[in-house]
């Protein structure tokens, strides 16, 4: 299933759809006992319930994509003490043939004093001990188009306020 493969999910992309109800969820955001991180629990905010008692409701649910190799997709972002590249996304738009509009999200720690953007590049590559670092989020203006049936896995990380609903 997934991978362009004209044989998956009822003849679309499985990432494709995920990322649908991604965005159909970040629409409506209002316990549902699944597995936390499933990318289909409802309301927003179901996924790490916990980030609510400290902050605002929340506007964006954070997840990756992996590509054919299992590799994490990752995408530049304008910043300046860091390689800027990131693996954690918010879906802002999915259109025609399961192409979508992500924007970029600045990878943060915030354990270990003032607010640290994760370099999460080394060299060519993610380093992946490094990922285990972010238990923050930062909304940048960095977007990126892709075409979801390029990958085979989404996996839901968060659900945060990002501030992007503007009241």
């Amino acid at each position: 299933m997934g991978c362009g493969k004209k044989d998956d999910f009822k003849g679309k992309s499985c990432v494709c759809e995920v990322v649908r109800a991604i965005k159909d969820i970040q629409d409506n955001a209002e316990d549902v006992c699944e597995c936390p991180s499933n990318c289909f629990l409802e309301p927003l905010g179901a996924i790490s319930p916990s980030s609510r008692k400290r902050h605002k409701r929340p506007d964006t649910r954070v997840f990756t994509l992996k590509t054919a190799d299992g590799s994490p997709f990752h995408a530049f972002f304008t910043g300046n003490d860091c390689a800027c590249v990131s693996i954690f996304f918010r879906v802002e738009e999915v259109f025609d043939n399961c192409c979508a509009v992500l924007r970029v999200l600045e990878p943060v720690n915030r354990k270990s004093g003032p607010d640290k953007t994760v370099n999460l590049a080394d060299d060519c590559c993610i380093d992946l001990k490094k990922v285990c670092e972010v238990d923050f989020f930062r909304s940048t203006n960095d977007c990126v188009t892709v075409d979801l049936t390029c990958f085979c896995a989404v996996q839901c990380i968060a659900d945060v306020d990002l501030d992007i609903c503007e009241d």
